[in-house]
């Protein structure tokens, strides 16, 4: 059972790639072979900056509302099996299974806020390898349009059986900070994604930390009452 913290929070959604685990740039090179398969010459670093949108949103972001929207679900297929074949590299971030158990431990909801389909999300699960931790999870079926719309989070607000202002979300991407900010849902960043943190401060962080570990020794410090202790039932 979740538990209600003194600042109202009561559950914690966290984006999965580039936050919990490293795969952003594993993502870009699937994305651009993908690309290039299908004719695009896209720059890595132009790919880079969209990792944390929705695969749709991302191909009309790089190639345009004029492209030939039939190969937009081929162009996704494709880069899903490319970046299948990197599954076995996947590793979490140092301190990632810790920062998931302490906010369990503290009796907050923990939700994985991903577009990802089941397969791979049992992946994702596997290496981030905190089952008993985790409240639930969102998948490819559950988030409609993709960040940065807060589809995603809605979404993992159900999981959870929160409320917008009952939690605060954890990403890498100025489009997670961007989500989170359409419904007024306090952001907590790193930077582990390869996006800077002036950036994230700018979309409107309330924190932003080097990586998970630095995150958590902050909490564990007391610097984050949003996943401190809770007081009270």
């Amino acid at each position: 059972m979740t538990q209600q913290h003194d600042d109202g929070v009561r559950g914690v959604l966290f984006d999965v790639d580039g936050t919990l685990v490293d795969t952003n740039y594993l993502h870009t090179l699937a994305w651009w072979q993908a690309f290039r398969r299908f004719g695009h010459d896209v720059p890595m670093a132009s790919i880079h900056r969209t990792i944390g949108m929705g695969g749709s949103t991302l191909i009309e972001h790089l190639i345009g509302e004029g492209r030939d929207t039939g190969q937009d679900e081929e162009l996704k297929d494709t880069h899903g099996a490319l970046f299948s074949a990197q599954w076995p590299a996947i590793r979490s971030f140092d301190g990632t299974r810790d920062l998931l158990n302490h906010c369990a431990e503290v009796g907050l909801a923990v939700v994985l806020a991903t577009s990802a389909n089941n397969e791979e999300l049992a992946v994702l699960k596997k290496v981030i390898d905190a089952d008993d931790a985790i409240t639930g999870a969102t998948t490819a079926t559950d988030t409609g349009i993709s960040k940065p719309s807060p589809d995603i989070l809605e979404a993992a607000l159900g999981v959870g059986e929160l409320k917008a202002e009952e939690a605060v979300f954890i990403g890498d991407a100025v489009w997670d900070v961007l989500a989170a900010n359409k419904l007024g849902m306090r952001t907590i960043a790193v930077t582990t994604g390869g996006t800077s943190e002036a950036e994230l401060r700018d979309a409107g962080a309330a924190y932003v930390f080097e990586n998970v570990r630095e995150l958590l020794n902050a909490v564990l410090a007391g610097e984050v009452p949003e996943l401190a202790k809770a007081t009270g039932g």
